[in-house]
């Protein structure tokens, strides 16, 4: 019998920007860019008052070029480096792609400056013209921070520092998290792997990765420590002299969202812990025979669910079916990901774990990086990620200026990718021990993102209110990690002294501050959005929800969700939410007393 040949998984190829880093045509964009700067301050600095209206939109336009140029050679270095980070060639040519790009921008410090000294009255008039009006959204976004501007010597000096201060700091914590090692039985496993051991069907292996976890974290805790200190002073500092009151402020101003709507959400979400985290995990310890569930076995398979593995092939077929249901306008756009070496799959030596959309705004198509080894939770992250693919191909049409990454809406289209894919598994099941473990594993996500989420925003304010006062110590920070950590789990987890120091894996943290209540913040927009979608009295909903796709970057959210008569300024909003994963556990309870015996292990 012939031997059966083992299907390679997909990687992608990312020629479509560049042929690889000796390409010519990087130098050549290099310096298109370095002229295009200098030509456009020498061309523009000063004088904006006094452009008309046909002459306004020309910058506007030909700073939309620079931006693109400078977009792909950012992401094509940074996807070149993040399946091989152990690679000295790919890591020193990000670095040397950030600095340049960093240098040949200060020629354009002036530019929001001078946008934000336009009188509005100017402005309004400016607007007449359609093509002014074109990239009011990126006009609007630039004059938010007028009052937080600095002097131009100073911008172009935080410009240039960056990539020796929080830039850096950055960089050292992704080499450090990717080099490292975890032994297991005398077998080594990168971060990837020794996670996805948390999901196997023996307890033994779930405890041994985790507590392995655990000691590399703690080994770890004193470089990761001092990094943290330096990005969150880093921070500090700069927020201090543009005068934002509080460490979240600026992150949120980028988002067009109060302080005020963030805090419900936190407030709201933590008033529902023992609703829905507590009441999980009293669950899913009876389902796992123990009184207590240990940290590392929260996400762990249920004994009586099967362990399925799912192929490739089989996970595409599923995720791109459960797309076309919904919409056939949005599986056309999917199915671009699979017919195109656009997502790179397999975990390997040396790549970023976890997964991620990315693309250089709207000049090239977008890319995803999964680490795949064909569990459930595999199928649903596929599902995530591609709804971000989907989102940035539906925004292509915006433009480079107007476009930006909203943390809060950024994260809508992924979880509701996830949604559909998890509702079309499980309506085909009879009231099963397995679609209990289905539910139970969906609720499990939801409380990662909607509630664990908002658990890791208290460690990270915490973290940064208390920074302002002096340098937090290892102890310090272990102490607020288990705090926040055993609020949010409840009584049913145990939170030990061995899970303390599990805050440093936590990559968010570092390389992009405050985003993480970001993904409670979509998770119960998606859960409302989800719930309008099934009562039906939204006309039309496929269509006016890959519309509002297409608008995210552009509109407030009042405006953007109006047509779903849902307003997240409104506090009951949350709680709207966050209901219909409490009825997720009102099932699980339904099917727990149903299934009785059966769910025995």
């Amino acid at each position: 019998m012939a031997k059966k040949v083992k299907k390679e998984l997909p990687a992608w190829d990312l020629s479509d920007m560049y042929k690889g880093v000796n390409d010519p045509k990087v130098k050549k964009d290099l310096e298109t860019l370095r002229k295009g700067n200098l030509a456009f301050a020498k061309k523009y600095k000063g004088k904006i008052i006094t452009l008309s209206a046909s002459d306004f939109a020309k910058m506007l336009q030909e700073k939309e070029k620079l931006s693109d140029i400078g977009a792909v050679l950012g992401e094509f270095a940074y996807l070149n480096m993040v399946t091989q980070m152990q690679n000295k060639e790919a890591t020193g040519f990000y670095q040397n792609i950030s600095e340049k790009l960093t240098e040949y921008s200060k020629p354009l410090v002036f530019w929001g400056l001078e946008l934000n000294k336009l009188p509005e009255a100017h402005l309004k008039e400016l607007y007449q013209n359609d093509k002014v009006a074109f990239y009011k959204p990126f006009l609007t976004r630039v004059r938010r921070f007028k009052k937080y501007e600095l002097s131009e010597e100073v911008e172009e000096i935080l410009m240039e520092k960056s990539i020796t201060s929080s830039d850096a700091w950055v960089r050292l914590y992704e080499e450090t998290c990717s080099r490292l090692k975890f032994y297991i039985d005398g077998k080594e496993y990168n971060d990837a792997e020794i996670t996805k051991l948390l999901l196997d069907k023996d307890p033994k292996i779930r405890e041994k990765a985790g507590l392995e976890i655990g000691r590399v974290s703690k080994e770890n805790t004193p470089l990761l420590t001092l990094i943290y200190n330096m990005i969150i002073k880093d921070k500090a500092i700069e927020d201090v002299k543009r005068g934002f009151k509080t460490p979240v402020s600026a992150p949120n101003l980028g988002e067009n969202v109060s302080d005020k709507v963030v805090e419900t959400l936190a407030e709201t979400v933590r008033k529902n812990y023992a609703n829905i985290s507590h009441r999980f995990y009293k669950l899913k310890a009876k389902w796992l025979g123990v009184k207590k569930i240990q940290y590392w076995d929260r996400n762990a398979p249920l004994p009586f669910a099967k362990d399925t593995h799912y192929t490739w092939d089989e996970s595409v077929k599923i995720v791109l079916n459960a797309y076309k249901e919904f919409s056939p306008k949005l599986y056309d756009i999917a199915k671009n990901f699979f017919e195109n070496n656009w997502i790179d799959v397999p975990p390997r030596q040396g790549k970023r774990s976890g997964a991620f959309a990315a693309s250089a705004g709207t000049a090239t198509h977008p890319y995803l990086l999964l680490n795949f080894v064909g569990k459930q939770n595999d199928v649903l992250t596929l599902a995530h990620e591609l709804g971000h693919g989907c989102h940035m191909m539906s925004r292509r049409q915006n433009g480079q200026l107007n476009e930006t990454s909203r943390m809060t809406t950024e994260e809508v289209a992924s979880v509701f990718g996830e949604m559909m894919t998890f509702q079309s598994m499980v309506r085909s099941m009879p009231d099963s021990p397995e679609k209990l473990a289905l539910i139970a594993g969906k609720v499990s996500d939801m409380i990662n993102t909607a509630v664990r989420q908002i658990a890791f925003h208290f460690f990270e304010t915490r973290a940064h209110d208390e920074r302002r006062n002096g340098e937090l110590s290892e102890d310090r920070l272990a102490q607020i990690w288990l705090e926040e950590m055993r609020a949010s789990l409840g009584k049913y987890v145990e939170v030990s002294d061995d899970n303390a120091h599990i805050w440093n894996q936590i990559g968010h943290f570092f390389f992009r501050p405050f985003y993480v209540y970001a993904y409670s913040f979509a998770d119960c927009l998606v859960n409302s959005l989800y719930q309008v979608s099934q009562e039906g009295k939204v006309k039309d909903f496929p269509d006016k929800y890959l519309h509002m796709l297409t608008q995210t970057a552009l509109m407030d959210y009042d405006k953007l969700f109006k047509p779903f008569g849902l307003n997240p300024n409104d506090a009951d909003f949350w709680n709207k939410g966050l209901s219909l994963i409490s009825s997720y556990i009102d099932e699980l309870e339904r099917l727990d007393k149903k299934l009785g015996k059966q769910l025995k292990a």
